[in-house]
């Protein structure tokens, strides 16, 4: 006998626990259940089970996995978190807060992103909830490692991570997400730290070889390693269509990504209202081909109609994820709606 405990690996975040332990100290995954991975390789992020508990430092995070998830942290002397200030869901009186100052300045206005983050410090309890259904997945982060995160989607984060933004590639990614211009980006530098995350429905994770490319609709996207690239790209229904009514052959099945023109200001519309004015304006055109589509079935065109409907759209925007890295999706979104 050697003495030494038998460890069992976190299928999720590769942690090593004690062979007796039943989910994973350091992201709650139960130890104990088996990876549930689809035929196309996404992987279903862990079912939390009720009031698991995580630990870093001298801290603990409980979660409560039910449908509006709450996340309640009992934060130790020496250590810290910071959030978007209207997650927190309620606090012990004792707990300092202050405010951490965040790049940007205009920037972050423009783009929806939150202008300042708010801190609490230990000793003391505090709780979070996004108040939406859906479910928290916990990502620990090691140094050198960098997270980019879809803009309102963290719960909380550990005070040993740097935060800062990263551009979206193009306005059209922009107007497609319903998002701001830029994601969160999250970096492990002087030690390790971990973040909880919300995502709508459930949440499922691909770990994307060297080269390797997915398409994910913009309102899907969660998070990625920064390893990830993302550029944007246009599927043009108009092209398919037409290809499609002139017969056997290769039909193009998008377009090379490119940046969205901005449409012609109007006097007092939704036009000069900026950006949310822009996301208006693509959400009315979307409407608008649907209304065209479905005019023309009942006017009795068909599937012709329809496709012509569709095709006066002009087309949808996807994101290409390309490896190497993890990319996380969540199964409940509302692509053209400010979250």
């Amino acid at each position: 006998m050697t003495g030494v405990e038998e460890r069992i690996q976190c299928r999720w975040c590769h942690a090593q626990s004690p062979s007796s332990a039943r989910t994973c100290d350091r992201c709650g995954a139960p130890l104990d259940v088996r990876d549930t991975v689809t035929d196309s390789g996404w992987r279903e992020a862990p079912r939390l089970r009720d009031l698991t508990e995580v630990h870093w430092a001298e801290s603990t995070c409980q979660l409560d996995a039910g449908v509006v998830p709450v996340a309640e942290v009992t934060l130790g002397a020496a250590d810290s978190i910071f959030f978007e200030h209207h997650a927190m869901l309620w606090k012990d009186e004792t707990v300092p807060m202050s405010v951490m100052s965040t790049p940007g300045g205009a920037k972050r206005l423009l783009s929806g992103l939150p202008f300042v983050l708010s801190v609490a410090r230990g000793p003391g309890r505090v709780a979070f909830s996004r108040d939406a259904p859906g479910e928290l997945v916990v990502l620990p982060i090691d140094p050198p490692a960098e997270v980019d995160v879809r803009e309102h989607a963290l719960v909380l984060a550990t005070g040993t991570l740097t935060y800062s933004f990263e551009k979206l590639p193009g306005v059209r990614a922009m107007l497609a997400a319903g998002t701001g211009m830029y994601l969160d980006r999250y970096v492990a530098q002087s030690g390790a730290g971990l973040m909880v995350l919300h995502g709508y429905g459930n949440v499922f994770e691909r770990d994307l070889g060297q080269g390797e490319s997915i398409q994910v609709d913009p309102g899907a996207f969660l998070y990625k390693d920064s390893t990830v690239t993302m550029d944007v790209v246009s599927v043009d229904f108009k092209a398919n269509f037409e290809g499609a009514a002139a017969g056997p052959g290769p039909v193009p099945q998008e377009s090379a990504p490119r940046e969205a023109e901005p449409a012609a200001p109007s006097q007092g519309g939704m036009f000069g209202r900026g950006l949310r004015g822009l996301k208006s304006a693509k959400s009315m055109l979307n409407v608008g081909a649907l209304t065209q589509a479905a005019g023309n079935l009942r006017a009795g065109g068909g599937l012709q109609g329809v496709a012509a409907g569709l095709a006066s759209g002009g087309g949808s925007t996807l994101l290409r994820m390309s490896g190497p890295g993890r990319v996380g999706i969540q199964s409940m979104y509302r692509p053209h709606k400010s979250e």
